[in-house]
């Protein structure tokens, strides 16, 4: 049969053969609570002419938990179990009972899990708060977990609103978004590298940094910051939900890698990291993390400048495709003449000001040469005259690199070129033009940007460095080398599939036409008033 699995370490669920219904349960941000007298049913299939083997049920609870009663068809699997008392309230214990194959049968079945406790108080608070559930056939051990290492890649990106509150201050103000990915489910171990991360730390390229411990339940943070003018102050964070599927966000996406690890001075394959952390500032070149096993790594990551299309080593390269986000003050939006117009060739950009800024980021650092702009198609009085070109690594401090004063286009459709001095790599550029030729509104029609071209890559060179540890293990080498992301696939195919009832799943489980028609009609059932 093909592998049961749920987890509610995230929202939506994340599903397998699975159709999830629950009575007297609450939906937390990281786990399920099973109420006292509630209980959690997974209508799950087998196919037909399947020999129906010993199957093993796990189930990933946290903290104190109260008796539980399971059982599958009507065939009792556990009666009022009590789990053994946990180290304390954030500590995540899986559980394995065995499930007879007798108790399965071709077609649809049925798994329940009831809270057992009788409300006296002797199990903590009474409640079950369950994080992930497993079904799988003893001859596929470890299956299941595969199955939800793969859905890791999903579930491990996630969003958080930010505060901060300098040093001295008494109110928390907004911060930019952090978004979090850190998915370790590719390497050579993916069974133990399923903990959550419990406490981060990481250094932008202008030398700001950040240090952080997370909830138990991953629904937010609390931390420290020290910018990169010195200045410190407390950081918190509460969880909005998962990261875009695929792990893109705000123009920003994962970096893969493939990785190895230093035994006795060899080093050797450790599987794939894919990683993702962005605070809306500069680019990260350190970060270190420990999670609840008491696992922990550090890297030191070498900050990749973006290159455009390939050239020879030396030559001039046009880099403007590489914009992921532009901005302007104002734009005529009515007539389509937007800011975005002047990277994507879509008509000219206009804006209803003398002194209009456009900003204008790219997914990781570019070390500008030069730029062109090209004057619209009328109107002379409205191209730019006086501005000023800068550059920023978080889009808040700002680097002179650039400045024109009394600038003229001969014509229409003129592209001119200005060279910078000293060319520097920045991930945000912004253009502020102080005057135009005397019109009220400013125009452009497109906006270029080039760098000096790349020298030849050196081989063999890692693209971070550092250690990890395990829990009860010494401390080994660690390196990695960039990678393309995967691409979606037969066997890579990335598939969001999951909605509440509590949640839903038909993935490829429903073999022929009648399983369907099974599930659905199962389905059907569940929604109908």
């Amino acid at each position: 049969m093909d592998p049961v699995f749920a987890d509610f370490a995230t929202r939506p669920a994340r599903l397998s053969n699975a159709v999830v219904r629950q009575h007297r349960c609450a939906v937390a941000p990281a786990y399920v609570v099973v109420a006292s007298g509630g209980r959690l049913s997974v209508d799950f299939m087998v196919p037909g002419g399947e020999e129906t083997a010993e199957t093993e049920l796990r189930l990933s609870v946290l903290g104190v938990a109260a008796p539980l009663d399971a059982e599958v068809n009507g065939e009792p699997v556990a009666k009022n179990f009590l789990l053994p008392g946990a180290e304390g309230p954030d500590t995540v214990r899986e559980f394995v009972l065995t499930v007879p194959g007798t108790a399965l049968r071709p077609g649809a079945n049925v798994l329940e899990v009831r809270n057992a406790a009788d409300g006296d108080g002797k199990e903590g608070d009474g409640v079950i708060r369950l994080r992930a559930l497993t079904l799988d056939s003893v001859g596929h051990d470890g299956r299941a977990l595969r199955t939800s290492g793969h859905a890791a890649g999903e579930r491990s990106g996630w969003v958080f609103a930010t505060e901060r509150r300098r040093l001295g201050a008494s109110a928390w103000q907004p911060g930019a978004d952090l978004r979090l990915q850190l998915d370790r489910s590719e390497t050579h171990d993916p069974a133990g590298e399923r903990e959550p991360v419990t406490r981060l730390a990481w250094r932008g390229t202008t030398g700001a940094e950040s240090s952080v411990a997370f909830r138990t339940d991953l629904s937010g943070f609390h931390g420290h910051f020290r910018d990169a003018d010195g200045s410190l102050g407390e950081l918190r964070g509460t969880l909005t939900g998962p990261l875009p599927q695929g792990g893109r966000g705000a123009g920003v996406v994962p970096q893969h890698f493939t990785t190895e690890e230093e035994h006795d001075g060899v080093w050797s394959p450790a599987g794939r990291l894919r990683l993702l952390l962005d605070d809306g500032s500069a680019p990260v070149d350190r970060v270190t993390w420990s999670d609840r096993a008491g696992a922990a790594s550090s890297l030191s990551l070498l900050v990749p400048v973006v290159a455009g299309r390939p050239t020879a080593p030396g030559e001039r390269r046009d880099v403007t495709e590489l914009v992921t986000q532009v901005w302007a003050s104002d734009e005529f939006t009515d007539f389509g003449e937007v800011a975005r117009n002047l990277v994507k060739s879509g008509g000219k950009w206009l804006a209803h000001e003398q002194d209009p800024e456009l900003s204008f980021t790219f997914d990781l650092p570019v070390a500008v040469s030069a730029y062109s702009l090209t004057s619209a198609n009328d109107v002379p009085e409205r191209d730019p005259a006086d501005w000023v070109l800068e550059g920023s690594s978080d889009g808040r401090s700002w680097t002179r690199l650039d400045s024109r004063a009394g600038e003229v286009f001969q014509g229409r459709y003129q592209c001119r070129e200005f060279t910078l001095a000293r060319p520097e790599a920045h991930r945000h550029y912004r253009l502020r033009i102080t005057d135009n030729h005397g019109a009220d509104e400013t125009q452009l029609l497109e906006v270029r940007f080039f760098d000096g071209g790349a020298e030849a890559a050196a081989d063999g060179v890692s693209d971070f460095v550092g250690y990890r540890q395990s829990a009860d293990g010494e401390p080994v080498g660690y390196r990695g080398t960039r990678i393309p992301a995967p691409v979606a696939g037969a066997d890579g195919q990335e598939d969001d599939g999951a909605g509440e009832l509590l949640a839903v799943d038909f993935s490829d489980t429903a073999r022929n036409l009648q399983d369907a028609a099974r599930l659905l009609e199962q389905l059907t059932r569940y929604l109908r008033p």
